[in-house]
């Protein structure tokens, strides 16, 4: 099977040759490599070549598809979401514009715990149906691979519910899935006053079961004051290790918790949300190979400060952007529109941006090899877009839909 697409306006996020980069880092990601009125080969799902139409050579292509006035790019890569959840919360969004706190809500049993209860009495069969539904929206807008956290189950029973219908979607949905398992995502109610039970639960019960099914490629852990400490979370990590989940964690959306320097003394792939952010933070991720995970969807979501996007890239640093779909606090797994926070309210620049999604986005994931760039021999996961002048396009035309075909293990969908 071949496809071969021609005239194309803009090859977006391009490279070429052996040396290619698992991430971009600091005053790199000012600079992304586009070809203009260019062609590109996909066989049997993966890109095969591609180039400029003036030095076009004759291919044989099973499909011709011409794409004039409209550009071709990596498929988005969303490293950060909570995709499987039973119910919407907003009841929450209502007190909030009536003005209580995300940590009020949560202290009255909303939030996280409100999620919770909601996934404990759905039927698993509809929970999958749901999520596959989402799944295909975040697709439509130009997603192509993403990453999907447990964590409204609280207990053994419910977060194997929510593990196995997001095992099922990699099995059955039409792109790449990582699953992080995210039981310490608050204190259930029973455990409020006992901690350390919690904590041998997932410990104990819940880490054997779950590494002995391979359900998850991760373990993450809500480092936050009012939900897990350092040293809770520590202690998660470490566990996780033993059982070969690598570290992604929520780290300082509320406060400076101490999230990012345990993150990277485990050695964490990623450190996610970043809302409160200083100096120290800054040179821990320095020092380490942690990818800082900046979610400005949450930030816009709940009216809180964004992330320090500027000072992180100018510290050198591979910021990757991430929508943090959720019911609660990010209710949206639109790409295009996190595109234009990042450029509007963080400072990035359109090709920042977007490699923060695509090239980042797969490296927070563990799959530069497939994913994030136009590269010879990786997987033909790409967006199409509408007609539109060039790839900054994207997020200036914000509340748009850019995407008028997706290419999914090359196949057009």
């Amino acid at each position: 099977m071949h496809l071969l697409l021609t005239n194309i306006r803009q090859l977006c996020n391009v490279e070429r040759g052996d040396k290619r980069k698992s991430l971009v880092k600091g005053a790199d990601m000012k600079t992304m490599h586009c070809i203009e009125n260019a062609w590109l080969l996909i066989e049997d799902g993966l890109i095969k070549d591609f180039g400029d139409m003036e030095h076009a050579h004759a291919v044989a292509a099973n499909d011709i598809l011409d794409v004039s006035g409209k550009l071709v790019l990596p498929a988005w890569v969303d490293s950060h979401t909570h995709l499987v959840f039973a119910s919407s919360r907003e009841g929450e969004f209502v007190d909030r514009i009536n003005g209580l706190t995300y940590e009020e809500i949560a202290r009255r049993g909303g939030g996280i715990l409100n999620s919770a209860r909601k996934m404990a009495e759905i039927e698993e069969e509809q929970l999958y149906e749901e999520s596959l539904q989402r799944l295909h929206r975040v697709i439509a807008q130009g997603t192509g691979a993403i990453e999907i956290k447990s964590g409204y189950g609280l207990s053994l029973e419910v977060e194997l519910k929510m593990l196995r219908a997001i095992r099922r979607l990699k099995e059955e949905g039409p792109i790449p899935i990582k699953t992080s398992f995210l039981a310490a995502h608050a204190y259930p109610v029973e455990y409020k006053e006992n901690h350390e039970g919690y904590l041998k639960l997932i410990i104990n019960e819940m880490l054997p079961v779950i590494a002995g099914e391979g359900l998850a490629d991760y373990i993450d852990v809500f480092c936050e004051q009012g939900f897990f400490s350092v040293e809770e979370t520590d202690r998660l990590l470490e566990a996780g290790w033993k059982y070969g989940l690598k570290p992604k964690i929520h780290a300082n959306q509320l406060h400076r918790s101490g999230g990012v320097q345990v993150g990277v003394k485990h050695n964490a792939v990623s450190v996610d949300h970043l809302e409160a952010m200083g100096e120290e933070e800054i040179e821990a991720l320095q020092r380490g190979n942690t990818i800082p995970t900046l979610l400005p969807g949450a930030a816009f979501f709940l009216g809180m400060q964004y992330q320090p996007a500027r000072k992180l890239i100018d510290a050198g640093l591979p910021v990757c952007l991430a929508t943090d779909y959720n019911p609660g606090s990010c209710p949206s797994g639109n790409v295009p529109f996190l595109l234009t926070l990042a450029c509007t309210q963080m400072k990035m620049t359109p090709e920042e941006a977007i490699q923060a999604v695509t090239t980042n986005g797969a490296a927070a994931l563990e799959m530069s090899d497939e994913l994030g760039t136009i590269a010879v021999g990786k997987k033909a996961n790409l967006i199409i877009t509408r007609e539109m002048p060039s790839f900054s396009y994207i997020p200036y035309d914000f509340g748009n839909n850019p995407v008028e075909k997706m290419i999914l293990d090359g196949h057009i969908v």
